[in-house]
This record gives structure tokens, sequence and C-alpha cells, in this order.
């Protein structure tokens, strides 16, 4: 399984809500503009606005390193609004695991698919 998908939730720090989401739209516009083999970006929202979750799909691991390598300063922005956890679900390259070394992140490897 070469697909990468992950999970990411966003706990958005008190007064911070309008800032995140001027930088999320960032984000946005980056992957649009820059980002080959990202295949979904979706963003959500809780009822109070203070939790965000982020649904990502990429082709592959290289394609993470890409969109990671695409966001740069703008992830920092994002990182300093908010706590994020991660979980990632495929067969990440070793240089993925590399690069998301000291994230709060939990892998989950295939098993059965259709």
């Amino acid at each position: 399984m070469k697909e990468i998908r992950a999970s990411a939730e966003l706990r958005i720090q008190q007064g911070k809500l309008q800032e995140f989401k001027l930088v999320v739209e960032k984000c946005v516009q980056s992957v649009r503009e820059k980002d080959k083999g990202t295949l979904q970006y979706d963003w959500f929202l809780n009822e109070d606005q203070m939790l965000c979750k982020v649904h990502e799909k990429y082709q592959d691991s290289e394609a993470v390193l890409e969109h990671m390598g695409n966001l740069g300063d703008t992830l920092g922005e994002l990182l300093s609004l908010c706590e994020l956890s991660l979980e990632l679900f495929g067969s990440p390259s070793e240089d993925l695991v590399n690069a998301l070394k000291g994230t709060d992140i939990k892998y989950y490897r295939p098993f059965l698919s259709l």
C-alpha cells in the first residue's frame, strides 16, 4: 500500500480562532497551488470551533514529504496556534518516519482491506 492517509486533530488555543482560520486558508492555498500528490485535504471544525479535524490522503510517502516542504513556515505558524496530534495510516517510508520524529503521531499499518 503506497497511499498514505492521515487524520489530524488540532486543539485551537483560546482567543486564536480567527488567526487560526487565516493560517488554515494559507495552508489550503499552498496545497492547491504547489502539491502534486495530495489527493484529499479536508478541514472540519466542531460546534464550538475549538477543535479541528483534518482528513488527508496522499499518493505516497514522497507526496507527504512534498506537502510538508511546501507548507514550510506556514506549518510553524499553524502549530503556534494549536496543539496537534496526528494519526497516519499506511506504510510510510523511512524518510517520512524520520521527518515526523518528535511529533505526537500514532502509526497504523495495513492489516486487511478490499
